[in-house]
């Protein structure tokens, strides 16, 4: 029998290479057995500061490379408006994890916003997302008003800089750190090695 591994996952809701990410990271970590320790952020935290002096031009490029990646891989691309925010799916999202709908919130939110352009900090617009996989309206809407939540956020933040995690998605398994929605491919050729030297 296979021992598991814990893989923590810096993520932002905000973030288009999160988007891609989703697409397919659940996928690598069931098939490594893997648990997943989920951190999401709020707000900006793990991305470029909006005042950063190149931000604007950041933005141009990558919009581009996102065209063509997701072209290339046959996901919808329709980026949200820009003053979408990402704490209060952040916040669902802790609540998602308790209820054990982590992935299908995840898949949803993501492919909501980024797929189709829709403003998921929205609070009416995330808890209909939040009904549609099987949550709690009740439930979900006190989540997105709590303060430990919020707390919480912070403290996923402030481990993250402290283990050296720089952006996101970041992807952290023993001491190695897989930064990109493109080093998971890596992250599975590791998770493999590592599960092939626990076999007797």
């Amino acid at each position: 029998m296979r021992a598991t591994k814990d893989v923590y996952i810096y993520f932002n809701f905000r973030s288009p290479y999160c988007y891609l990410a989703s697409r397919c990271m659940f996928d690598v970590l069931d098939q490594a057995a893997s648990m997943v320790v989920w951190r999401p952020f709020a707000g900006w935290r793990g991305r470029t500061p909006r005042d950063h002096p190149r931000q604007k031009d950041k933005v141009r490029i990558a919009r581009q490379d996102l065209a063509r990646i997701t072209a290339k891989r046959g996901y919808p691309f329709v980026p949200p408006p820009a003053e979408c925010d990402a704490t209060l799916p952040a916040l669902g999202s802790l609540y998602a994890e308790k209820q054990g709908l982590l992935r299908p919130y995840v898949e949803t939110v993501m492919s909501k916003e980024w797929g189709e352009g829709v403003d998921v900090g929205q609070e009416d617009i995330l808890a209909e997302l939040a009904v549609s996989v099987g949550l709690d309206r009740e439930g979900f809407v006190a989540a997105l008003h709590d303060d430990e939540g919020l707390r919480q956020l912070e403290d996923n933040w402030q481990e993250a800089v402290d283990k050296g995690v720089i952006g996101v998605p970041t992807f952290m398994v023993d001491d190695q750190i897989f930064w990109g929605q493109d080093r998971l491919s890596w992250l599975r050729e590791y998770l493999e090695q590592q599960a092939d030297r626990r076999l007797p």
